[in-house]
């Protein structure tokens, strides 16, 4: 078509005919921004120059083409994973995770790794004793929750048939105490994350076996971070703690992967002394040491340093760390949080600044990873809408998802291999399952990535019709497209089918018509909007129109897709989310895995 002039990715092949001036503008990043306002590097934004043909006024037609015939990145299988942080052993949460319902949620994300880290990772001390003394109280909820462990060991007698493993069906009394208990120690949470002070917290190894129960039994690859901050008198790494610990997992066969510490940068504010970047490279080269010790892990991965938002000071802290273990480290980690918890609003999710600034974080350490350790997978871990534990009907509603769809798209194209949400399940607002164990908008959005989007990155072609910007006005960035090969898992589809997903970002609905190789192709629509009067700050969302929940606790609902005929302009609906499969495309770089 003549009217496919924007060609954003580097490495494609832009024609004779393209306009002197359009060559300047093709970027790198995969995203399709389609107000076609392209960042440069230096951060000024400058419209794509298409011309408008006679009769149209104000209206917004986009052609959109892909490269089928080879991936521009490919990313790791389990690339939408997990974290649970060690505050579920403060709250209890920790004793049900062998609930049958939290288990079913867990496989619907399968495959990921599960990391078990936090802040409070390194205040985690490891306990070989099975079940520790209690103190028996007199009737009333304290006397039942001190005792109630003894009930939850004999309900994980119960075996889930299709992997033989220790799954529960609490007693709804059982929940509800437990829930008063969190609530009482969601604010003592709060309050340390605040102060910025923290207490030490006993991992048994009944609590071990209950984590390593819960991400076996779905399907997820469990990531243990160590506490680093046990030191010597001469400031390095006090390992007989965590010797203790890899030993007794190695007794059970447990399979898992390691990290030593968490956001090792700010140990100042924490404990009043910091480690600086080559010292912890050289605490990694010995627990590296140690895992070879043992015959179970010898060969185990170990990923680090999970260092905060790369600042200069955090850059100079990464560096030290690569010199010493760049090499010892299978991925490079760091963390992401997008807003102050405590001070968001339901608009601050749709600003697309804001969605931006991943990209220069990306750049970072990407450059800092490739000048000590070239082509060394980076990871971003521990990554979340909001910090300080997020804001009720803001970060666990609809509107968060925007973020969370774009944080995924964005990664993904720039060839970050894995990201791992925080959190599975937690206290306040940032998780994808509440403490009912429903799950929230972006499980339900996680659950359709998984579903439908592959590994294999593919670049998009597009051109457009817009509105001229009126004279100073810089048009963003607020319609996102990213395409994939559909998920070699989801046998609803042949290989060689394309998934698209956009995010849109306007208050008006936008339209889209497939062109090229994916010219007059059925395509599948699976719409995402939220349900309900509460709209953008809902907990609960539609496909397709129909609402998404349970269908009991060992079964998620069908994810049903809206069949559009062969050639059909997709109409995009505002302030939405949505996943499209072109069917039967043939692909030749999504036939084989």
């Amino acid at each position: 078509s003549e009217l496919i002039r924007g060609f954003l990715l580097s490495g494609m092949p832009c024609p004779s005919s393209c306009p002197p001036g359009l060559l300047a503008l093709m970027a790198p990043g995969l995203a399709l921004m389609a107000t076609f306002s392209l960042p440069s590097q230096a951060g000024d934004r400058r419209a794509l120059p298409v011309e408008k043909p006679p009769g149209v006024k104000g209206r917004t037609l986009i052609l959109l083409d892909v490269n089928t015939k080879s991936p521009v990145r490919i990313i790791s299988e389990n690339f939408l994973s997990l974290q649970l942080d060690p505050s579920i052993i403060h709250d209890g949460w920790l004793d049900f995770l062998s609930s049958r319902r939290l288990v079913t949620l867990a496989r619907g994300l399968a495959p990921a790794f599960l990391r078990f880290a936090g802040k409070r990772t390194d205040f985690l001390q490891f306990h070989n004793v099975k079940n520790p003394a209690k103190s028996r109280g007199g009737p009333g909820p304290d006397y039942y929750l001190k005792n109630y462990e003894d009930d939850i060991v004999r309900s994980d007698i119960a075996l889930d048939k299709q992997k033989g493993c220790k799954i529960a069906q609490h007693p709804d009394i059982m929940l509800e105490l437990q829930r008063e208990k969190a609530a009482q120690m969601h604010l003592v949470l709060l309050k340390e994350q605040f102060s910025n002070t923290y207490s030490n917290l006993t991992l048994t190894a009944r609590s071990l076996d209950k984590l390593y129960n819960f991400a076996d039994c779905s399907g997820l690859h469990l990531i243990f971070a160590l506490n680093a901050l046990r030191r010597n008198p001469n400031n390095s790494w006090n390992s007989s703690n965590a010797l203790s610990l890899l030993k007794y997992s190695a007794s059970k066969k447990y399979n898992i992967s390691w990290e030593l510490g968490n956001e090792p940068n700010n140990y100042r504010t924490l404990i009043g002394r910091s480690v600086n970047g080559s010292q912890l490279g050289k605490d990694y080269t010995q627990l590296r040491s140690l895992l070879q010790l043992i015959r179970t892990y010898s060969r185990a991965h170990l990923y680090g340093p999970n260092i905060g938002r790369p600042r200069k000071n955090v850059i100079a802290f990464l560096e030290g760390f690569m010199k010493v273990a760049g090499g010892t480290v299978d991925a490079v980690t760091w963390q992401h949080y997008y807003i102050d918890g405590r001070v968001a609003k339901v608009t601050d999710f749709l600003k697309t600044r804001l969605l931006d600034t991943l990209s220069d974080q990306i750049r970072k350490i990407q450059k800092v990873v490739n000048t000590y350790t070239p082509g060394k997978k980076i990871w971003l871990e521990g990554v979340g809408t909001t910090s300080a534990g997020g804001m009720n009907n803001l970060s666990d509603s609809y509107a968060a998802g925007f973020l969370w769809l774009n944080t995924l798209g964005l990664l993904a194209s720039q060839g970050i291999d894995v990201v791992v949400r925080h959190s599975f399940l937690d206290h306040g607002h940032n998780h994808l399952v509440d403490q009912n164990f429903n799950p929230l908008p972006d499980y339900w959005l996680s659950l359709l990535y998984k579903r439908l989007i592959g590994p294999k990155v593919l670049a998009i072609h597009v051109a457009g019709l817009q509105r001229k910007p009126r004279p100073g006005r810089v048009i963003r960035d607020k319609l996102r497209i990213y395409a994939h090969c559909t998920s070699y898992h989801n046998h609803n589809y042949v290989r060689g089918s394309i998934t698209l997903y956009i995010i849109n970002l306007h208050r008006s609905r936008k339209k889209i018509k497939l062109a090229g190789t994916l010219r007059d192709k059925i395509v599948h629509q699976y719409l995402l909007q939220p349900y309900g009067k509460d709209g953008l700050h809902s907990k609960l969302v539609q496909l397709n129109g129909q609402p998404l929940a349970m269908v009991d606790d060992g079964t998620l609902p069908e994810l049903k897709p809206r069949p559009l005929r062969a050639g059909r302009t997709l109409v995009i609906p505002p302030l939405t989310m949505s996943f499209y499969v072109v069917k039967n495309v043939n692909a030749l770089a999504c036939r084989y895995r």
